[in-house]
């Protein structure tokens, strides 16, 4: 049967994280007491006046027909004036707005409007899962730059420089990051955006989804600095920072052009996202947002109880994550190692060794390009998380 299917499916990766949520619930399934630390998902409820919008959007009717394709015009209003006010982005306008089915669709758009075959887009890794498969399915070639523990998984401007090529048409990153929680400071984007200022026709791609739980003080935008709007594809949504995964609501903000490009595919591909989910964006967005504050301090405190109890963990180095609700620890303290009949090779099997042993669900870093490490989500209960901890510590202790 594999010989019907495209080799642009076959050649396609699978989400690891979604692979491994998969795993985790179809040993849920028979009754395992797991305890699922590896998808990115808040486990607050959606605010409750973000509900209201949307069952009073139901109650009036008028938003069953097909919505415009880049989104409804005072969603798209609502979008650059906060990007406007709260990211600086001054140029930012209506038009320079296209809402999508969640940030992943935004991405995915961008790059079926930027790349042609064999055109390379630089990573700043690790990086979250689905780039470099989204970057090949859009015919590109990824090329990555890497961080490291030592320097909080933050590549550099130098190594920007040095990864460009004349077949370099873009480069993606994410601050705060998903999977290291790293945090890009106003000097460091400014230093990458004079990299990106000093060759002609690259695009970045500034993925800023986690831009609400962020401890480092307010998130800084790279399209804020002067001569950056046009060069600048930003994308977020309200999935993480409203709790709003499942509305399944992203957009991005682009020059007109760029903006006009996924408009156009869109149209082709899926039509504007649902319509009760963007009136209740548009109450996430404009409405209080005392809710994403009290989650963001929430995701403070966990952070800290999470950073106490892998630090009791031999073996285990980690940097502070300063965004985000990850932590990205090294783990090759535990390569070569064996116990249940497991022998740990790597952290793909470090993390199969902890889901069958521990009944703890991580995702190795090697999907986020970072072999040596795995993700730990804290978007989960203390009670939870301490308990995975504890399983944790106990699982790898028994590793000889």
């Amino acid at each position: 049967m594999n010989s019907i299917l495209s080799d642009r499916i076959l050649n396609m990766e699978e989400s690891a994280t979604l692979a491994m949520a998969k795993k985790a619930r179809e040993l849920k399934s028979k009754g395992i007491d797991i305890i699922g630390l590896s998808l990115g998902e808040p486990d607050f409820k959606t605010p409750k006046h973000v509900q209201e919008a949307a069952k009073d959007a139901i109650d009036e009717g008028k938003y069953f027909s097909y919505p415009p394709v880049a989104g409804y015009q005072d969603l798209r209003e609502a979008i650059a004036k906060k990007l406007r006010e709260e990211n600086n982005i001054s140029e930012a306008k209506a038009e320079n707005i296209v809402v999508s089915t969640g940030a992943k669709h935004s991405i995915a758009n961008t790059f079926m409007c930027l790349l042609n075959e064999g055109d390379e887009v630089v990573i700043f890794s690790p990086y979250w899962v689905s780039y470099a498969e989204i970057i090949k399915l859009a015919g590109g070639v990824p090329v990555l730059i890497e961080g490291n523990l030592e320097n909080n998984f933050k590549a550099t401007a130098q190594q920007l420089e040095e990864a460009i090529t004349d077949k370099t048409k873009a480069v993606i990153y994410s601050s705060p990051c998903n999977p290291t929680g790293s945090v890009f400071s106003q000097t460091e984007l400014e230093a990458i955006a004079d990299v990106i200022k000093s060759h002609e026709g690259i695009m970045v791609i500034a993925d800023e989804i986690y831009e609400l739980i962020n401890f480092t003080g307010k998130n800084f935008s790279i399209a804020s600095l002067p001569g950056m709007f046009d060069r600048t594809i930003t994308v977020n949504g309200f999935s993480k920072g409203y709790a709003m995964t499942g509305w399944r609501v992203g957009y991005i903000c682009a020059p007109l052009p760029i903006a006009k490009a996924c408009e156009k595919i869109q149209g082709q591909f899926t039509s504007g996202g649902t319509g009760i989910a963007q009136r209740a964006a548009l109450a996430a967005i404009s409405g209080d947002q005392t809710p994403s504050k009290e989650m963001a301090e929430a995701y403070f405190n966990r952070r800290q109880l999470v950073l106490d109890l892998l630090q009791e963990i031999p073996g285990i180095k980690t940097h502070i994550p300063e965004g985000a609700f990850y932590f990205f620890p090294d783990v090759t303290a535990f390569f070569g190692k064996s116990a249940h009949g497991h022998t740990v090779k790597d952290a793909d099997d470090l993390c199969l060794y902890l889901l069958e042993v521990a009944n703890v669900s991580l995702v190795t870093g090697g999907a986020f390009g970072a072999p040596n490490c795995v993700r730990l989500s804290y978007a989960a209960s203390e009670d939870e998380l301490k308990e995975a901890l504890k399983r944790i510590k106990k699982t790898l202790a028994e590793l000889a």
